[in-house]
C-alpha cells in the first residue's frame, strides 16, 4: 500500500549558516539575534571562540551561555537537552527558542583531533612513531568515517529543532586546485572551513565579510529562495538575523516547524533479502524473533516445507537458510554447524 500525505506549505524553522572571514562580525550577528523580541530564550555554546561573555554587553543581548566540559559528550548532550527545550517552549505557544552554535569549525577540529588521536592508537602508527616521533601519521578511513558520523549526529539534531539555530563558520579565499591536487596559478576558490556538507545542511547560508555587504548565499525557501546558477548570491546590506527568519524566509511560530526527518536505517541485512516474498519475509521475521536455538531449528525445518509448497523460490529458500545459519552463530558465540 502506498501511504503518503499531503505537503504542509509550512516553512520550516530555519538552520543558518553564518560565515566569513575572521573578526566579520558572524558572532555579532548571533548576539544581535537574541535581543528581538520575537524570539524566546537564546542559548550560546561556545566552541573554542571565546566571544559568549564579552557580547553579552551588546545592547539588548539576552542569552545564556551553555556550559560544557570541551567532550563530544558534553556537547552532544547539552544540545539535546536544548532541543528538549525548544520542544516545551513550541508545544507551550512561547517565542521560539534560538541555539547558537559558534562555531561550528571548532566542532570538526575536534573530530578531526579525535580521528587523529585514535591513530595514533593503531599498532602500525604505534611502531611508526616509536622508530620516529616525527613521523607522519596515517588515518584511516575507518576514522574519518566515524567522525562523520559524529557529526551528522549533531546535524540531525540541529536540523530538527523547533526553533531557530544559527551556526557560526569560518570562510576565506583558498588557491584553486586542479585535478592533480597542484594550485591553479591566478585562480581562487572560497572554502567554508567545516565539514564538507555544512553548508549543503544548512538552510539558510550567509556570508559576511569585512569589506562588503552581506550576501545571502543561498536559501531553500519559497518566498526567498536564490537558485544555484541561475539567481546571483543576494547583496543584503541592512541584513540582521531577525528581519532574515521573519520577514524574508516568513517564520510564523504560530504556523512553522521543525524540518520533518524521518531517521534513515541503515540496516545490516544482505542485499539477497530485500524484495523476498511474503512467505519468505515471513520466515525471516519468524527467524529474527527466535529466542533459542531449538526456535531457529524450527524455522529451519519450516524453509523446507515451505519450499516444496512453491510458496518460496530457491534462492529465497537459501538466503533465510543463511540468515539463520547466521543468527544461530551469533547466539552460540561461534560457529556453529547447519540446524
Amino acid at each position: 500500500m502506498i501511504r503518503t500525505r499531503q505537503p504542509t506549505g509550512r516553512a520550516p524553522w530555519p538552520l543558518i549558516l553564518v560565515e566569513g572571514a575572521e573578526k566579520s562580525g558572524k558572532s555579532w550577528a548571533a548576539a544581535q539575534l537574541s535581543a528581538s523580541e520575537r524570539v524566546g530564550q537564546t542559548y550560546w555554546i561556545d566552541l573554542g571562540e571565546g566571544a559568549a561573555d564579552e557580547y553579552g554587553a551588546i545592547k539588548g543581548a539576552r542569552y545564556l551561555v551553555v556550559e560544557h566540559d570541551g567532550t563530544w559528550a558534553s556537547i552532544l548532550g547539552q544540545v539535546r537537552e536544548i532541543r528538549a527545550e525548544a520542544e516545551r517552549a513550541a508545544q507551550a505557544g512561547e517565542p521560539p527558542v534560538v541555539l547558537v552554535i559558534d562555531s561550528m569549525t571548532a566542532e570538526w577540529e575536534l573530530l578531526k583531533d579525535w580521528a587523529a588521536g585514535r591513530a595514533r592508537e593503531t599498532k602500525t602508527n604505534k611502531k611508526r612513531l616509536a622508530e620516529d616521533p616525527n613521523a607522519e601519521i596515517s588515518i584511516s578511513m575507518n576514522f574519518w568515517n566515524d567522525a562523520t558520523t559524529r557529526h551528522r549526529q549533531l546535524m540531525t539534531l540541529l536540523m530538527t529543532v523547533p526553533g531557530i539555530v544559527v551556526m557560526t563558520a569560518r570562510g576565506k579565499e583558498v588557491a584553486a586546485l586542479d585535478a592533480g591536487g597542484r594550485p591553479i596559478e591566478g585562480s581562487k576558490d572560497y572554502k567554508v572551513e567545516g565539514h564538507k556538507s555544512l553548508a549543503y545542511d544548512s538552510s539558510v547560508w550567509v556570508r559576511l565579510s569585512r569589506e562588503r555587504p552581506p550576501v545571502v548565499v543561498g536559501a531553500r525557501s519559497v518566498h526567498a529562495g536564490v537558485r544555484p546558477g541561475v539567481d546571483r548570491p543576494v547583496p543584503a546590506p541592512d541584513l540582521t538575523l531577525e528581519w532574515l527568519v521573519f520577514e524574508v524566509l516568513k517564520c510564523d511560530p504560530q504556523g512553522t516547524r521543525a524540518r520533518a526527518m524521518t531517521t534513515m536505517r541503515a540496516g545490516a541485512e544482505a542485499p539477497e533479502l530485500d524484495n523476498l516474498s511474503p512467505s519468505a519475509q515471513q520466515l525471516l521475521a519468524e527467524a529474527e524473533d527466535a529466542a533459542t536455538v531449538e526456535g531457529l531449528a524450527l524455522v529451519w525445518s519450516a524453509i523446507t516445507a515451505v519450499l516444496k509448497a512453491g510458496e518460496i523460490t530457491l534462492p529465497e529458500a537459501e538466503a533465510v537458510r543463511r540468515r539463520v545459519q547466521a543468527l544461530k552463530t551469533e547466539m552460540l558465540g561461534e560457529a556453529g554447524e547447519a540446524a
